[in-house]
């Protein structure tokens, strides 16, 4: 069984930074757009511009944090960038109590936080290849996923309620608590992280920047599974502040259902994150690629049929939940799949690579879908991003012709 197999202790302290976290940012989902609605007034230009500019920027403040990322201790850039994350977060409720929180702030801080994420994702993934063996990298991979979406199947409710008691910040508290949790459990992990060498013992050269995506595109199952990714997970977040403006503004959903319509169908992500060593086992990785990546695209599609009430409210909620269980099954599958094809001096370059190509991605999609929402309105907004995503399937790899690498000698991180 997945959720018995026993990976250490050293692991159980970065899931558990990973679940504080995690569930932190499940009390705050959708936190900024809905303080710029709420606390703002903005505009639906103004709302998807947070939702993208601030992580297109983080991006670009990402970069080069790359290769310095590769060659330091992974835990010691793991406690920092949750540092960084609580700071900048904690800025939010100090100036709203105040009377000065504004729209360039938020901006700023959605940069930031974007920035230390893909640094933090990077330096997890690097140490996680090293922490456990190459067989239990689904399995882990397969528990940070259920991690994740039952922390959005319990944060949203909850931070919805909370808004409607506490006022639009209060989840903004616990995320940034939550990091700073996450940073204590990391400090927890005992023993001394060896520093990784420079190639050749001397700076790194320039273009090391890219060499992350040297590999992606180098190695033709990533660069088709990196591509579809990019366009896939744009196109999801960016309805994000399309529902947003819709069901919150135009269709009068309170906060509390807003987050209900997305918290319930995450119990899908603990099924499809359970079966997914079962399913690889089975069908092998390249049926679940192209199978459940071809199921994940069909659904989205089906929330720019969204009405008023109830029907809208299941309606929400069955798309979700249709999409959830088969992201939450090809995520982890993905995430081994890149981790067991990159070589150990290359996994926070390549790591950081792909998070960069998707936030970019994730910034001009939400940035056009929300000048086509002011054009248009958000339902024709969500309408074409739904027809754009049933495109997807056609940008997965048919088959992998790629060998399997051998085992890496195993390295002890601590």
């Amino acid at each position: 069984m997945v959720g018995r197999r026993p990976l250490g202790r050293r692991f159980g302290w970065l899931w558990t930074a990973y679940a504080a976290s995690a569930y932190g940012s499940g009390l705050g989902f959708g936190a900024l757009p809905l303080i710029a609605v709420l606390a703002l007034d903005a505009s639906p230009a103004e709302v998807s511009a947070l939702s993208a500019v601030g992580p297109a920027v983080g991006a670009l403040i990402a970069l080069p944090l790359a290769p310095w990322v590769e060659f330091r201790r992974k835990r010691s850039v793991m406690i920092m960038m949750d540092l960084t994350r609580f700071a900048a977060m904690a800025t939010i409720p100090v100036a709203y109590a105040f009377g000065l929180l504004g729209f360039v702030q938020m901006l700023v801080i959605s940069a930031v936080v974007a920035a230390a994420k893909i640094a933090f994702n990077a330096a997890s993934g690097a140490y996680l290849k090293a922490l456990v063996r190459p067989d239990d990298l689904l399995v882990a991979n397969a528990r940070f996923e259920s991690t994740n979406w039952s922390s959005i199947a319990v944060g949203p409710p909850l931070g919805g309620a909370a808004i409607g008691v506490f006022g639009p910040v209060v989840t903004v508290v616990a995320d940034a608590l939550s990091y700073l949790l996450s940073a204590l459990c990391i400090t927890a992990i005992r023993g001394r992280e060896e520093a990784p060498q420079k190639p050749g013992g001397g700076p790194a050269r320039a273009g090391a920047l890219f060499d992350g995506w040297r590999h992606i595109l180098g190695h033709p199952v990533l660069r088709a599974l990196y591509f579809n990714q990019m366009l896939v997970a744009g196109l999801i977040m960016a309805t994000e502040p399309l529902l947003a403006l819709l069901l919150l503004r135009q269709l009068g959903f309170p906060p509390w259902q807003y987050g209900l319509a997305f918290a319930a169908p995450c119990v899908g992500g603990l099924i499809g994150s359970r079966l997914a060593r079962r399913v690889v086992a089975r069908y092998g990785r390249p049926r679940v690629f192209r199978t459940v990546g071809t199921l994940r695209a069909v659904w989205l599609i089906g929330l720019a049929f969204v009405r008023p009430g109830v029907v809208g409210l299941v309606t929400v909620m069955a798309v979700e939940l249709a999409i959830i269980i088969n992201m939450s099954l090809y995520s982890p599958v993905l995430a081994t799949y890149r981790l067991e094809h990159t070589p150990r001096h290359l996994v926070a370059r390549t790591l950081s690579a792909w998070s960069i190509g998707q936030q970019a991605s994730i910034a001009v999609l939400t940035a056009l879908a929300g000048l086509l929402a002011d054009a248009t309105g958000p339902r024709t907004a969500l309408m074409v991003a739904g027809l754009l995503m049933l495109t997807t399937p056609l940008l997965l790899p048919r088959y992998d012709r790629t060998p399997q690498r051998e085992p890496e000698p195993e390295r002890n991180p601590a």
